[in-house]
C-alpha cells in the first residue's frame, strides 16, 4: 500500500491519497477527466509517496497528512523532492487502461 501526494506544480495544489497500486493510480490521475476533482484542477504530478506494509498504516498516514497544515505538506514533499519533479514522469505506462475504463468494461 502507498500513501501519496499529487500536485499541480504551478499552482501548488495538492491531493493526498492512498492506493495499493501506485503506478496505476499515477496513470489514472494523469488521464483524469474534467469531471473529477483532480482532472478539473489539473492535479496530475506525483511529487511524493511512501510504501506501507499494511493497508491500515497507509490509511492512517493519509488521514494524518490530510489534517496537516499546507506548510507541513510542502515540507514533506520538499524533504525528498525539493524541485517538485514528477516522480512518475519516466514510468512506462504502456498497456495501462484507466480504472474508470476497466470498471466500465466489467459491467
Amino acid at each position: 500500500m502507498f500513501t501519496y501526494i499529487i500536485a499541480h506544480i504551478k499552482n501548488r495544489l495538492l491531493y493526498v491519497g492512498v492506493t495499493n497500486d501506485i503506478k496505476q493510480r499515477a496513470f489514472d490521475h494523469k488521464n483524469a477527466t474534467f469531471e473529477t476533482h483532480t482532472g478539473h484542477y489539473n492535479i496530475k504530478q506525483l511529487v511524493w509517496y511512501e510504501k506501507h506494509n499494511h493497508p491500515l498504516d497507509a490509511i492512517r498516514r493519509e488521514k494524518l497528512i490530510k489534517k496537516w497544515k499546507r506548510e507541513y505538506k510542502i515540507n514533506l514533499i520538499e524533504s525528498i523532492n525539493p524541485e517538485w519533479i514528477d516522480l512518475s514522469a519516466d514510468w512506462d505506462f504502456t498497456g495501462f487502461v484507466t480504472s474508470k475504463k476497466r470498471f466500465e468494461n466489467n459491467d
